[in-house]
């Protein structure tokens, strides 16, 4: 009976291996790692249920422990979006921008993009510079650029 279980073990681990390779998504290695510690049990004849007990709580726990700093490491050298790319970046504001009114629109790059104020109070008026916050789905969220409205 043990065998069985060896088996089972074995396939789940190549089987959770071989789609983190294809997808590299860092999504199944963990739970890789729990079924070689159900393979290890199976192998010293421990039974079923201390198996998939050890193997749900490894792969948890490296779900939790490692995952975060595995994304932060692999994912670095993502390249942002032309929209995530615009954060951070100075516009001028086209017309103004009243989220009471659902209207503002600015110029970033060459391109007009429809904006919000990042507070509900603040209006911003036309001329503004404004610096980029967020983008909420098609609109920047943006706030007066202190720096540069005090030089113009």
């Amino acid at each position: 009976m043990n065998e069985t279980y060896v088996m089972v073990w074995i396939v789940a681990l190549v089987v959770l291996i071989l789609v983190e390779l294809l997808t590299m998504g860092l999504t199944t290695i963990w739970f890789a790692g729990g079924s070689l510690v159900g393979l290890i049990l199976a192998l010293i004849g421990a039974p079923l249920w201390a198996q998939i007990i050890a193997a749900l709580v490894v792969s948890i726990i490296l779900l939790l422990t490692t995952r975060p700093i595995a994304v932060k490491y692999f994912n670095k050298d993502r390249e942002r979006t032309n929209a995530e790319s615009l954060i951070g970046h100075i516009a001028i504001v086209m017309a103004d921008i009243d989220n009471l009114h659902g209207v503002g629109l600015v110029n970033v790059g060459g391109m007009e993009w429809s904006a919000k104020s990042y507070d509900d109070e603040v209006t911003i008026p036309s001329g503004s510079v404004v610096e980029i916050l967020s983008i909420s789905g098609v609109k920047l969220i943006v706030k007066p650029s202190v720096d540069h409205n005090q030089e113009t």
